[in-house]
């Protein structure tokens, strides 16, 4: 990651840093980032001097194939933890330990309070659980972090990335949640921890906060993305039956219009008859 990742992030993308002096050249820290796209995993561990262990979603570590060969193989190369996100209280509580651990050895722990990527470039609540508890847990302090147009290098969901993009990253100053030590328990404290938290990331990114979790938001995307398609497809069923109406009214309009000449022919044919009988009669 040092060594190949980084100077080719620095050549293809220039990226600036601001604010690493608040990175501990030694000990153990937490960095809280927000979440914008994949290519956060590469970019603020790549550009910091020192290793940072993030946890990452289990499916990074077991989806079948080449392609997820290669994933795991990257993300257990770099230290990463996998943490289960299905809700099963056991894996939360296994990453936790595994957080602690990393923490006492006096290394950097790194986390994702949104628990996921935001859908729309906007920052979410922070969930409450890893992040505080493993901070009141250790007394270690929080290094707030924010990501900066990434989501523009690589939107969610594409694979090759935008060059021609200079994303950032700035690092805010330790939080110091010593006073809370022992209180791990208490949810509210929890909460109120995990909120001054995605305040100070809210300050560094400028992004538009939004109170609710980002896996709501993005249930709630899909299904406004899955009524506008029901509704396209709706709309485009309409104006395919009102196409096929016209089509329909259009023919009749024409049959009635050939029927309407071939009787007019026929009245016509009648009457040059008739015409050329009293022509012979006289």
């Amino acid at each position: 990651m040092k060594m190949i990742v980084a100077p080719l992030l620095r050549i293809f993308f220039r990226p600036w840093l601001e604010g690493e002096e608040n990175i501990p050249t030694e000990g153990a820290a937490i960095i809280a980032s927000n979440h914008l796209s994949f290519s956060d995993s590469f970019f603020f561990p790549a550009l910091i001097k020192r290793r940072v262990t993030f946890i990452a979603k289990a499916e990074y570590f077991n989806t079948p194939g080449l392609k997820g060969r290669l994933t795991a193989a990257f993300f257990k190369g770099v230290g990463q933890l996998p943490v289960d996100r299905s809700g099963v209280r056991g894996a939360g509580e296994a990453a936790i330990r595994s957080a602690i651990a990393v923490l006492e050895r006096g290394e950097l722990f790194g986390v994702y309070p949104e628990g996921t990527r935001s859908p729309d470039g906007k920052l979410y609540r922070g969930k409450v659980g890893g992040l505080a508890r493993v901070a009141l847990a250790t007394g270690a302090p929080v290094i707030p972090v924010a990501m900066i147009d990434t989501e523009k290098v690589q939107p969610p969901g594409q694979v090759v990335p935008n060059f021609g993009i200079r994303p950032g990253i700035r690092i805010g100053r330790p939080l110091d949640f010593s006073r809370y030590q022992g209180m791990e328990n208490d949810r509210f404290i929890l909460r109120s921890v995990t909120d001054e938290v995605m305040y100070e990331i809210m300050r560094l990114s400028g992004q538009e906060y939004v109170d609710i979790y980002a896996t709501a938001a993005k249930r709630q995307i899909a299904d406004e993305k899955k009524k506008a398609d029901a509704e396209r497809r709706a709309a485009a069923k309409a104006e395919k039956a009102e196409a096929a109406e016209a089509e329909k009214a259009e023919k009749a309009a024409a049959a009635e219009a050939e029927k309407a000449a071939e009787a007019e022919k026929t009245a016509e044919a009648q009457k040059t008859a008739e015409a050329d009988k009293e022509t012979g009669s006289a």
